[in-house]
C-alpha cells in the first residue's frame, strides 16, 4: 500500500545531526535550520512523474515528497500550479528569446507565502500544535493567519508598522492575534522569540520550523513539470529570508535523485535583492559562506527587507553550487520594471517580483545571460497588495458630457 508521504527524518545541514519528525522540532542544537529528508528510493518505486501529472492542480499533487503523513491533516485552499507563461514582448525588449514568468500573484492569499503556510500549518496540525507565533514583513503573516484559522490554530503575528496595510487586514479578518512594531522584521523576531521562550508557543519564524521550505520547494517541482520535465538555464528569485531559493535548490536535487530530470543540469540560481538591503549580495561578492547584518536597510520592496537571514549559508551554497550569482537592484529600477511588465505583458507584479525582471535585463546587458537561454523570473505576489508603489500622473478629470 502506498504511503501518503515518504518523509524519513530531519537533518542538520551544518553538523549532520538527525532528528525525529513525528514530534515538534525547531532548530538544531547547533543553531542551524533543519531540512526534511525523504526515502527517495521508495518514492521512486511507488510513484512516477506521469502519475503526478494526472493529479489535481494543487501543490499537494507531490504529497509523497511532502511531510504530512495523513491526508486528513492537509490544510488547503487549492494552492499551487500557478501560471508559467512565456513573455515574448518583454523578452524582445530585454534581448531574451525565452523569458518566462512563474506568477505566484494568482494564488490564495496573493503571494508565494501561501505554499509555506499550507504545508507548515498542515504539519503543525498533525503534530498537535494549537498556538503558533511568527514575525513577518506582511505576506507570510497574512498567509499563516488565514491557514491557521482554517486549521483552528491560534496565530500570533508581529509585523512592522510599515508593512503593507492589506496584510494587516488579512491577519485581522482571519482572527489572528496581530501586533505591530515600530521597527524592522528583526525587531519583530525578538518579540516572538521572547513569547516562544516564556510561553512555549510553536515558533513559525522563517526556517525555525522545517516545513515552510517544503511548501516553497514545490515552486521548483512545478517549474520543471511545466517546462516539460526539463530544467531552465536561469531562475531569478527575490531574496529576503531566502526560503524560496533554498526550496527550489532542494527540489531540483530531489528530482535529479528520483531520475525525473534526465540531463543532470542545474539551473543557475540568481538571488535578487534591493540595493537598500543586500546582505546576500555583499556576501556573494566576497565569496563568503554567511552574510553580515545589513544596517539601516530600506526599500519599497518590503518583502525582501531582511537585514540578516537565518538560512543565508544555504542561500549562498545554492548560488555557488549552481554557478549562479547575486545582484542588487535600486528601487527606481524595480519600479520601472514593474511598469514595463504590466504595460508590455499585462502582469501586475509585486515590487519584489519586479526586481527579478530588472535583474534579468541587467544580467543580459552584462552578457551573464545569453539571448537564447531559458530564463524564469519568479513573481512572488500580486501587485494589488502594493498599491502605494504605483503613482498615477497626468490623468485628466472629465466633467459629465465632456469629450476626450
Amino acid at each position: 500500500m502506498k504511503n501518503y508521504s515518504y518523509i524519513s527524518h530531519l537533518e542538520c545541514p551544518k553538523c549532520g545531526e538527525v532528528y525525529e519528525e513525528k514530534k515538534v522540532q525547531q532548530l538544531c542544537k547547533c543553531g542551524s535550520p533543519l531540512l526534511v529528508r525523504y526515502d527517495l528510493e521508495k518514492v521512486k518505486a511507488n510513484v512516477s512523474r506521469e502519475e503526478i501529472a494526472n493529479r489535481p492542480n494543487s501543490l499537494w499533487r507531490y504529497h509523497e515528497l511532502l511531510p504530512v503523513h495523513e491526508k486528513e491533516n492537509v490544510v488547503t485552499l487549492g494552492e499551487g500550479m500557478t501560471p508559467f507563461e512565456k513573455l515574448p514582448t518583454l523578452g524582445a525588449e530585454y534581448g531574451l528569446n525565452h523569458l518566462y514568468i512563474k506568477d505566484e500573484g494568482v494564488i490564495p492569499t496573493g503571494s508565494f507565502k501561501t505554499r509555506g503556510a499550507s504545508v507548515g500549518i498542515s504539519k503543525a496540525k498533525e503534530l498537535g500544535v494549537n498556538h503558533l507565533a511568527m514575525p513577518t514583513n506582511g505576506n507570510a503573516g497574512a498567509a499563516w493567519a488565514l491557514y491557521a484559522a482554517k486549521a483552528n490554530i491560534k496565530a500570533t503575528i508581529v509585523m512592522p508598522l510599515d508593512a503593507p496595510a492589506i496584510t494587516r487586514k488579512e491577519v485581522y479578518i482571519a482572527g489572528g492575534d496581530l501586533h505591530l512594531i515600530n521597527g524592522l522584521i528583526s525587531d519583530a523576531g525578538k518579540v516572538v522569540g521572547h513569547l516562544v521562550q516564556n510561553h512555549g508557543v510553536y515558533d513559525a519564524s522563517t526556517l525555525k520550523e522545517p516545513y515552510r521550505i517544503e511548501g516553497k520547494k514545490t515552486m521548483g517541482y512545478e517549474i520543471v513539470e511545466q517546462f516539460g520535465w526539463k530544467v531552465p538555464d536561469v531562475i531569478l528569485y527575490p531574496t529576503g529570508g531566502g526560503v524560496g531559493i533554498i526550496g527550489i535548490y532542494k527540489a531540483i536535487f530531489e528530482l535529479q535523485q528520483l531520475g525525473w530530470i534526465k540531463d543532470g543540469k542545474l539551473p543557475r540560481l540568481v538571488a535578487v535583492q534591493a540595493k537598500g538591503c543586500a546582505p546576500i549580495v555583499e556576501a556573494w561578492k566576497k565569496g563568503e559562506k554567511e552574510s553580515t547584518f545589513f544596517k539601516d536597510s530600506a526599500t519599497c520592496a518590503f518583502g525582501i527587507n531582511v537585514p540578516k537571514a537565518l538560512g543565508d549559508f544555504l542561500v549562498l551554497e545554492g548560488l555557488y553550487e549552481t554557478e549562479g550569482c547575486a545582484i542588487a537592484i535600486s528601487d527606481e529600477e524595480l519600479l520601472k520594471a514593474q511598469k514595463q511588465v504590466a504595460s508590455l505583458e499585462g502582469n501586475f507584479v509585486c515590487p519584489e517580483g519586479a526586481a527579478t525582471f530588472a535583474a534579468a535585463r541587467i544580467l543580459r546587458e552584462q552578457g551573464w545571460i545569453q539571448a537564447d537561454e531559458h530564463v524564469v523570473c519568479l513573481n512572488t505576489g500580486s501587485g494589488l497588495k502594493y498599491p502605494e508603489t504605483v503613482e498615477i500622473k497626468g490623468v485628466e478629470t472629465l466633467q459629465p458630457g465632456q469629450e476626450i
